[in-house]
């Protein structure tokens, strides 16, 4: 198997890898191609298959593919040419543990460590409402990406997440006692993205493939807070304590231009939101960081409008 973070420009390959997306376009003068991210357990590339019209399609995206082509550099960073690219048919000989990302964690140890955050909340309202929701989404919470591609974009990527922002939550909530309701802050970080089970459409292998309708049309913020709407009165959460849940999760992004459907309004929800932000962008340096050599500069991040370095 030649992983992807092992490409370098010259290379000849003929691999099995993971459609991450697929896309149909032209060039200028009108001829088609398919623009690809190919992806397995390294990382990921970008891929072009040049006067192509078929069969992969950007339906395909979320299926494994053998491509044979040839890898070259494009603004910085390796792409693949491809020769030819067609389905993995069965009797292929390829290993799935190789193709698909997951997140460098021991799942069972996060899942764990979570359950433990959720059992020290102290509030049994905001502790029954956690538990609920666990009961609901906690199966494929444990499995779920937390993105498509920006952050966590790999298997157990929202447990990775979440547990981790629980963590600093836990710590930040120790600094402020006075400011700071505990158990609203756990709860409101252990909700903040379950709705993702709703809002994106997994492969057969459980990667993100794409948005749901709900998901485009209201999104994991106002679905989650229905969602902790409702567990909040199924399990007899006053009123206040439910709106006040529902706001951490409607806020959790920060600002409108963000995604945020109100800005932060309480102390709890002003501290979930750096929370978020910044486990956010530490796993994106972490994830650029394997892409990018020591006492280099990456490639431009989308996510962060610039370049980062990977100082020594």
């Amino acid at each position: 198997m030649t992983f992807i973070q092992n490409l370098t420009p010259g290379d000849r390959v003929e691999e099995f890898y993971l459609l991450q997306g697929a896309y149909t376009k032209q060039t200028a003068s009108g001829k088609p191609f398919l623009s690809l991210v190919l992806a397995d357990a390294s990382g990921t590339i970008e891929g072009k298959v040049w006067d192509y019209t078929g069969p992969v399609t950007p339906a395909d995206a979320g299926a494994v593919v053998k491509v044979r082509g040839t890898v070259s550099e494009f603004r910085g960073a390796p792409q693949l040419t491809a020769d030819r690219i067609r389905l993995a048919q069965e009797g292929d000989a390829y290993d799935l543990n190789d193709l698909v990302p997951t997140a460098p964690i021991d799942p069972e140890a996060e899942w764990a460590e979570v359950q433990k955050l959720v059992d020290s909340i102290a509030d049994p309202d905001y502790a029954a409402v956690c538990r609920e929701m666990l009961r609901r989404y906690g199966e494929r919470f444990r499995v779920l990406p937390a993105a498509k591609s920006v952050h966590h974009g790999f298997l157990n990527g929202l447990l990775m997440h979440t547990c981790a922002m629980l963590r600093t939550a836990d710590f930040l909530a120790a600094q402020y006692p006075e400011v700071v309701d505990r158990s609203l802050l756990l709860a409101g970080t252990l909700l903040h993205d379950f709705a993702k089970a709703e809002e994106f459409t997994t492969s057969p292998l459980g990667l993100v493939t794409d948005y749901s309708v709900k998901g485009q049309l209201l999104g994991h913020l106002v679905m989650g807070a229905q969602e902790a709407a409702r567990a909040a009165e199924a399990t007899g959460m006053p009123e206040e304590k439910s709106v006040l849940l529902q706001h951490l999760i409607l806020s959790h992004h920060g600002e409108p231009e963000f995604g945020a459907a109100v800005r932060p309004l309480c102390a709890e929800s002003e501290l979930l939101s750096c929370i978020d932000a910044m486990d956010s962008r530490m796993e994106i340096y972490r994830e650029s960081f394997q892409e990018t050599p020591v006492g280099e500069f990456s490639k431009r991040i989308f996510a962060l409008d610039r370049r980062i370095y990977h100082h020594a």
